[in-house]
């Protein structure tokens, strides 16, 4: 088995001079200090780039800003997986932006589903945004943080603890 199978990944998705799109690359930049060396921990402007980020790694998360209506800096988790259910292609939306970025996150997932480089456990913990213009972060997205990194770090524990007990299964 290659290292990156044996290994975790957690992807920070945004553009961290956007406002609120930052929160990815911030929460990965604080999980760098947290997780040990099977936590591969990246960041990524582009999401088009994950299609072949994540390619080989059975458990992968991505930490991303949303808009979903819901009040800014309100978490969401999303499980996307090879096993689940694909996403509309509305879910995760890219801020409303054109070009690559309209891609988005859903289209990333998908596209990989079709080609066999999704990874087993995916999860998708979206931090709901309330601006992306130039600039910082507004104040009830950088309260999320915390949580957005413990989140995080539960949601990896359950990828890789869902494989184990999957592999202890098809072992009996």
């Amino acid at each position: 088995m290659n290292a990156a199978r044996e290994a975790s990944l957690v992807i920070g998705l945004g553009q961290p001079d956007r406002g609120d799109d930052a929160v990815g690359p911030v929460v990965a930049a604080r999980l760098r200090d947290l997780v040990g060396d099977s936590v591969v921990v990246l960041t990524r402007e582009d999401p088009t780039a994950l299609v072949q980020t994540w390619d080989g790694y059975r458990v992968a998360v991505v930490i991303d800003s949303v808009l979903t209506g819901a009040e800014p800096g309100t978490l969401t988790i999303r499980q996307a997986g090879a096993a689940a259910e694909p996403l509309p292609t509305h879910a995760f939306t890219a801020a409303g932006r054109g070009g690559s970025h309209a891609f988005g996150v859903a289209g990333a997932v998908e596209l990989s589903r079709t080609l066999g480089t999704l990874p087993e456990q995916l999860a998708i913990v979206g931090v709901e945004a309330a601006s992306f213009d130039h600039g910082p972060m507004t104040d009830p997205v950088i309260a999320a943080i915390d949580d957005a990194v413990a989140t995080v770090v539960a949601t990896l524990a359950r990828g890789i603890s869902a494989l184990t007990e999957s592999e202890a299964g098809s072992c009996a």
